[in-house]
């Protein structure tokens, strides 16, 4: 029995991470650094329905930077919309547990791969929510580095403009991205003086304080501002793993047996 957040965000990490080793793929990193948000959402939080994954009363959850699905994948299967054993056949042949999150697994709401797909598609279903006034909420997860496609403004101006209240970006704002910081990379700053130009309403938070976190999402759900919100999570890339901490090597790296015991561990004793 999981009896708070924090124990399953540990869970979420740990299977994550098994996943990750027993089928030699990657992003690890960035399946570590969204845990936390994660598992505030889906532990507090969001309406969901594990034994009816369509009812129309659910919250929805978009995973836009669909590499780091480990992380959802394993929430997924705590909640339990299907069994825990499946995770084990994750980036197999012919497996619905695919490298990128697939809408082949029950919760999942839509296949991400290429990125700045995710939030254009969360805008339709918001505004498809607020059309046939539905008090359900939507929730979006893009990448930092995900930021640089061009297809996440023209969605957010599309939101502003039809005053999406009901829609919450959530930014994991790890600082990596594939090969080197966001930074030096494509520079977002001034991120938030951006967000809220384009219309949006913006809070920042510490992607890893549960508290917090759960603060910040009470306030998007309870949004009627006529704007949607942004909430700017600040977070690690590798969290909870003090060698993949801030490594943008964890990116594509995969650990080895060894490695991976360590990882356990210190998750345990955390």
């Amino acid at each position: 029995m999981i009896e708070n957040s924090v124990e399953f965000a540990k869970r979420i990490r740990k299977y994550s991470l098994e996943m990750v080793v027993r089928s030699r793929a990657s992003h690890i990193g960035s399946a570590l650094s969204m845990t936390d948000i994660l598992a505030v959402l889906y532990f507090d939080l969001m309406k969901t329905f594990p034994q009816d994954d369509k009812n129309e009363n659910r919250d929805i959850f978009i995973l836009s930077k669909g590499h780091a699905c480990v992380s959802l994948y394993a929430t997924l299967g705590l909640k339990g919309f299907f069994n825990l054993k499946d995770l084990e056949t994750y980036g197999l042949d012919g497996s619905n547990f695919m490298n990128h999150i697939s809408h082949k697994v029950s919760g999942v709401e839509f296949s991400t791969g290429s990125l700045g797909h995710g939030l254009p598609f969360a805008t339709g279903i918001a505004l498809g929510k607020k059309i046939k006034k539905h008090k359900n909420k939507v929730f979006v997860l893009v990448g930092d580095g995900e930021l640089d496609e061009g297809s996440n403004w023209e969605a957010l101006l599309f939101a502003s403009h039809h005053k999406l209240d009901n829609l919450t970006i959530i930014v994991d704002y790890n600082n990596l991205q594939s090969l080197t910081t966001v930074k030096e990379t494509l520079n977002l700053e001034p991120l938030k003086d951006k967000f809220e130009a384009f219309g949006c309403k913006v809070l920042d938070v510490d992607g890893h304080n549960h508290s917090k976190l759960r603060d910040v999402f009470e306030q998007s759900i309870n949004n009627n501002s006529g704007k949607p919100i942004v909430i700017i999570a600040k977070t690690t890339k590798g969290k909870g793993v003090s060698y993949m901490e801030n490594k943008v090597k964890w990116h594509y790296s995969t650990p080895n047996e060894n490695e991976l015991k360590q990882a356990l561990n210190e998750i345990d004793n955390a």
